[in-house]
Parts: structure tokens; C-alpha cells; sequence
């Protein structure tokens, strides 16, 4: 498959007036630009693609300083076609308006920047014997039958392009798991079922339970955190609690399910559903979850490092190169049937391994 050819994308960042972090333009760049690597933002620099104060500059270690007004143009491919693909998926439920998939860590739920292959959504075309989804088509006529509204078998409400240069194609996915996340996922086979899908997503009616391997041993054993969270201002890949009204509104509950030594295995419930919530609840609270290398559950957090400690965790990470974090229930209302449904899927083999070390090794070494 040929690449698709870029189109040029304009952003426009005003430095703050309090900025104080002297960071090179190359670096400050790359930590707002989802998607875009180091190297690739110092080539636009190069190529004089990156303006600041109406100069263009060449230098990719010229520092940022306070009140400069940054704009540079990148290459962006434009929205893709989604062609349908045979990839196994573990689905617990399925019926005329929509399907409960038990995702496996791994698998990213739908297209997007260097993910324009391999996804879920490419998955499920698969499955349900679906043509390709083709861009053109993603954004048609409002003239449309009412009745036409499902895409390859899945819902259109988040087909169409979120805004100009936006790569993400999301049919049919009500709510994601992060890539390295298992569990359980709805779908909407068409846009009614979506919708009411999402109202109780929104309305906070759902049900969805987590368990995850987090690092000590949280205490009291069960509570709620609740704060604001919006992207990190150093690294716009991260989220990061903020002040009260500086970003949405977050409430996570968790409940001590078995302590170890040093790790414990916890519940989350969410209450909302932001981007990331419960990994930065986690380490909000000190406990962040083990292995997730972008919020410091990838290194030792409680006890010594050192040794044969260090040996062993480090050998738990090889085990479990991801966050330990799964989504273990599931449960709504039926759009259309109002059945209550409510669905459960056991731990992956990954996550029981490095448990059943826990129990051995960091339980006995308390």
C-alpha cells in the first residue's frame, strides 16, 4: 500500500508570559505535538518550516523564551480508508446492534497517527463482513437516508473527520482502552444504539470495574479521588491533575483487593471517563500502576533497589512489558431491548503471572 500524500497542518503556540523553562525550540515543540517525533519536528526546523516572532528560524537549539509566538507548518497525511482485516478478536457478546470485545493488551482500538493498520475498527470490518470504509464516504452529504446509519456494519457517529487534517476514524467505538490495556469494550453496530450508548456513558449509568497491580499498598484501603485533568503542559502525551476549573472534572473510586509487600492488586471504578484517568489517579495518589512507563510505575517505587530485588522486579517487567491494568466488567443498559446487561472476563495470563510471583516473592519479603 503507497503512502498517503501530506498535506501541510499550521499550528500556533503563545508562549506564556511566565515561562521559565529555557528549553531548546526542537524539544519544547515535540512536547506539544501529538504524534510528531524529535526528529522529525528538528527536519522542520531545518527546513525552515517553523516561525518564531515572524522570523524564521533554522536552529533547532535556539531557546523558547517568554511571550514568543510560535507557528510551524508539518506534513500530515490526510485521513485514511479503513480496509477491513483478519485479526482475531475474543468477542463475549454480539447481537443485531452491537458487540462486547474483550481487547487484548496490544491492540490499539482504532486508526490513527502510525496506526493506520492493525486496529480493532479493522478488526471488526473483518468480522462482520464489511466492505472498506472509504474517506469519501465518511464525510458525505447530510441528505443521507435516516436509516443509513452505520458504516461497514458500525456506527458513524465518530467516522467523520473531527476537524481538518484529523487522521482519527473511530466507527462504531462508544469508549477506548488504551493500547496497552486489556479488556472490555461495547460497539455500536449503528448510530442509535451508539447514542444511547454514549448517554450512559455521559450520565455516568454505566458500569465499569478495573483491576490493577499498583505500587504499595494504598491506605485507607479503600476512597475517591477526584480532581481536574487536562494534557501536561511539558508533555502533551501525558494528562496531569490541575487546578479545580483548569480542566474536566475527574472522580475515580478504588478498593484494596489483595496486599502485597511492596505491590497490591486494586479496583477502580470510574465515575467519569477522561483520557488516561485511572493511570494518573493512581500515581496522583503515590500508587502509580506497575509497569506503566509514562506515568513512573516502570522502576521501583517502595522498599530498596538494589540487588536481587532489582533482578526481580526487573524480570516482572519483562514478564509484563505494559501497565498492569485491565478492564475486568462491564455493564449497561440495552439501547434498545433495555435489558440490563453485565459482562466480566478474567485477567490475562500476563498480569496472573506476575501475581502469582507477588505472592511468592514480594508478599513473603514484607
Amino acid at each position: 500500500m503507497s503512502e498517503p500524500e501530506r498535506q501541510p497542518t499550521e499550528f500556533r503556540f503563545d508562549v506564556p508570559s511566565g515561562y521559565q523553562g529555557g528549553e531548546r525550540l526542537d524539544v519544547y515543540l515535540t512536547g506539544f505535538l501529538l504524534n510528531a517525533t524529535r526528529a522529525r519536528v528538528q527536519k522542520g526546523i531545518k527546513d525552515g518550516r517553523v516561525v518564531v516572532n515572524d522570523q524564521v528560524i533554522k536552529k533547532a537549539s535556539r531557546v523558547v523564551q517568554a511571550g514568543d509566538v510560535i507557528v510551524c507548518t508539518l506534513m500530515k497525511p490526510p485521513p485514511m480508508d479503513i480496509l477491513p482485516e483478519d485479526i482475531p478478536l475474543d468477542i463475549r457478546y454480539e447481537d443485531d446492534h452491537l458487540l462486547v470485545v474483550n481487547k487484548a493488551a496490544g491492540m490499539v482500538v482504532h486508526p490513527a497517527f502510525g496506526h493506520r493498520t492493525g486496529t480493532m475498527v479493522h478488526a471488526l470490518l473483518h468480522h462482520l463482513g464489511s466492505g472498506p470504509i472509504l474517506v469519501e464516504s465518511a464525510s458525505s452529504s447530510e441528505e443521507e437516508s435516516e436509516d443509513d446509519d452505520s458504516a461497514g456494519g458500525l456506527s458513524t457517529v465518530n467516522l467523520a473527520p473531527r476537524f481538518e487534517g484529523d487522521v482519527v476514524l473511530r466507527p462504531g467505538i462508544v469508549h477506548r482502552l488504551d493500547k496497552d490495556t486489556s479488556g472490555l469494550l461495547v460497539v455500536a453496530k449503528n448510530d442509535r444504539v451508539h447514542a444511547g450508548l454514549a448517554k450512559q456513558f455521559a450520565e455516568r449509568t454505566s458500569r465499569r470495574r478495573y483491576l490493577a497491580i499498583v505500587w504499595g499498598v494504598p491506605d485507607p484501603k479503600e476512597g475517591s479521588v477526584r480532581t481536574d485533568l487536562a494534557r501536561d503542559v511539558r508533555d502533551r502525551r501525558k494528562m496531569a491533575t490541575v487546578e479545580e476549573g483548569k480542566g474536566k472534572h475527574a472522580i475515580t473510586h478504588y478498593k484494596l483487593v489483595e496486599p502485597f509487600g511492596y505491590t497490591a492488586l486494586c479496583e477502580f471504578k470510574l465515575e467519569t471517563g477522561r483520557t488516561h484517568q485511572i493511570r494518573v489517579h493512581a500515581a496522583h495518589i503515590a500508587h502509580p500502576i506497575f509497569g506503566d512507563t509514562v506515568y513512573g510505575g516502570d522502576r521501583i517505587r517502595y522498599g530498596k533497589d538494589e540487588g536481587q530485588r532489582r533482578a526481580f522486579y526487573n524480570n516482572l517487567f519483562k514478564a509484563l512489558p505494559r501497565q498492569a491494568l485491565h478492564a475486568r466488567s462491564l455493564g449497561f443498559t440495552h439501547p434498545i431491548t433495555g435489558e440490563e446487561l453485565d459482562f466480566e472476563v478474567e485477567l490475562p495470563e500476563d498480569m496472573e503471572i506476575v501475581l502469582e510471583r507477588l505472592r511468592k516473592v514480594d508478599l513473603v519479603r514484607a
